[in-house]
């Protein structure tokens, strides 16, 4: 995490804390489930290079956004938090494409030496946007569904080791407690800490379907199976790398999140569901429909 003096334009300083990528591969899906969803909310083109998300405070301690177009700077960033690495990141002036107030993500942490985090100060008579704010986590909505998804994709390996496959064989059944906020999956370990994160309940065996497929599991799968003939807007279906050889897979729609590993099994997430993910077995249709959509899905350059 950097937490040093960073100027991002002329002599504003700003105190770094986390970065995040907005691009059609890689963007935090509290912000939607596309990436011109995402760039809309934040008022930007949706050019296909993207942008790169800079969080921290100014020396009144206000919280602000901002956007950076020059999105190989922040991806050197992340991969050095990543590693554990100290990396200052100071964009220049003539990378800033906008400076927008409040954060979309909840942040744990705060710069030292400067006042608490706080929404700044509206200039008199000026219009400007509104402060980004982070969503409700007492809440269940789009944006804590994605972000639900977003944390069963980064923590895969905890969510499946939960999981008996012979136990839905029949169909998906609800697993409790799925997460109600998570930072986006491309932050390290430590920028995890820092964007609020709240604990994930274990999952409770005792209230799984036995009947058959959610209906709303139903309509997720067939609309993700529409995707492969109409493709849905860049970043709607994102892949990833995965242990093995195989694809991380994230599809969103109306209502819907699905978070896949290309050689397993499914987890769904539901509007209609507040706080359940639904494991979809593998089956005999799954494993063609989950090729399909790697093939359609965004990648990372790298």
């Amino acid at each position: 995490m950097a937490g040093t003096d960073d100027t991002v334009a002329d002599d504003d300083a700003l105190y770094v804390l986390t970065a995040v990528l907005l691009t059609p591969a890689r963007f935090p899906g509290v912000l939607g489930d596309d990436y011109v969803a995402a760039c809309s909310v934040l008022g930007l083109e949706p050019y296909a290079e993207g942008y790169g998300l800079v969080l921290g405070q100014d020396g009144d301690g206000a919280r602000w956004t901002v956007v950076v177009d020059d999105v190989s700077l922040v991806a050197v960033a992340i991969a050095s938090w990543d590693c554990g690495m100290e990396y200052d990141l100071s964009p220049d002036g003539g990378s800033v494409v906008s400076a927008l107030p409040g954060w979309p993500l909840s942040l744990a942490v705060a710069a030292p030496g400067v006042p608490a985090p706080h929404d700044p100060s509206p200039e008199p008579g000026a219009g400007g946007p509104a402060p980004l704010t982070p969503p409700d986590p007492a809440l269940w909505g789009p944006a804590q569904r994605r972000l639900g998804a977003d944390e069963v994709a980064s923590q895969w390996a905890t969510w499946r080791g939960q999981i008996v496959e012979s136990e839905f064989a029949q169909g998906p059944a609800p697993v409790s407690g799925a997460p109600t906020s998570s930072p986006d999956p491309d932050t390290s370990p430590d920028q995890e800490r820092s964007a609020g994160m709240l604990p994930v309940e274990s999952p409770g065996r005792d209230k799984r379907r036995t009947s058959g497929p959610h209906p709303g599991v139903r309509r997720a799968l067939a609309e993700a199976r529409a995707y492969v003939t109409e493709p849905p807007p860049p970043g709607r279906v994102r892949s990833a790398f995965a242990p093995g050889g195989a694809r991380t897979l994230r599809a969103d729609g109306p209502g819907w999140s699905l978070v896949a590993r290309t050689d397993d099994i499914a987890f769904v997430l539901l509007d209609e569901e507040p706080g359940e993910v639904l494991p979809v077995g593998r089956g005999p249709e799954l494993p063609g429909l989950l090729r399909s959509l790697d093939e359609l899905a965004v990648r990372p350059l790298s």
